[in-house]
């Protein structure tokens, strides 16, 4: 099933492939029916097929914090996933707190960890903003020499596998605060948020990003209003 996928990923010249595993057996089962020694051994052929089409393969590794069925994640598992996808020859490990509970604590110290054994280069940070935490996360991370960081526009995303998840970290606010502290992203600002704009009326619910409902506001006409002094 995997290298059909890869297959049919190659006919519509896709340029990457990535490999998915969870911190903990019970998360990845529930996402991809395999236990983290079943999907590592599903995916060696995938890796050595996508390499072998000159396609990069990437890596990540989700519920780091804590899992979604509650209860938290050991680092050390967190560590030894993220070390076994660089064996197959991953040029990058993503790094995802799939349910947004991360602190910047909690972030430097995983980061910390981590470092143990993969270099910042090959690192990046996957942040959902379920508890408003993402950006705060961003930037515990980019002290820490993170320079690579997944993002949604206007905040998209969720887990069916991790119930009270909200969306990926906006981009617009992601490119927002590394634009205002002097880091040149080269993502047009504007027209990120008219994409999302273009995506907001198909969504059963307004998109989270901050930063696309500041400017939803202001673009918005002033009600006029009459106050009746007694």
């Amino acid at each position: 099933r995997y290298i059909t996928g890869l297959e049919r990923a190659i006919r519509a010249d896709v340029q990457a492939s990535l490999i998915f595993h969870a911190g903990c057996d019970t998360f990845n089962k529930r996402n991809i029916n395999r236990s983290i020694d079943e999907s590592f051994a599903n995916y060696a052929p995938v890796a050595a097929r996508a390499r072998a089409e000159g396609s990069a393969v990437g890596g990540d590794v989700s519920t780091p914090f804590a899992r979604p069925s509650g209860g938290g994640v050991a680092p050390e598992k967190g560590l030894e996933v993220s070390a076994r996808l660089t064996d197959p020859g991953c040029y990058e490990v993503s790094v995802g707190d799939t349910i947004g509970v991360g602190t910047p604590v909690q972030v430097q110290g995983v980061i910390g960890i981590l470092l143990q054994v993969i270099p910042a280069s090959k690192l990046a940070m996957h942040f959902h903003d379920t508890r408003g935490t993402a950006l705060a996360n961003t930037l515990a991370a980019l002290e820490m020499g993170i320079a690579t960081f997944d993002a949604s526009s206007g905040g998209l995303g969720g887990c069916p596998y991790a119930p009270g998840a909200s969306g990926n970290m906006a981009t617009e606010d992601l490119v927002y605060m590394l634009e205002k502290m002097g880091i040149d992203t080269a993502v047009d600002l504007n027209l990120l948020v008219a994409a999302s704009q273009i995506i907001a009326p198909y969504l059963d619910h307004p998109l989270p990003g901050r930063y696309l409902q500041a400017c939803t506001r202001a673009a918005a006409p002033v009600a006029a209003t009459t106050a009746t002094v007694q």
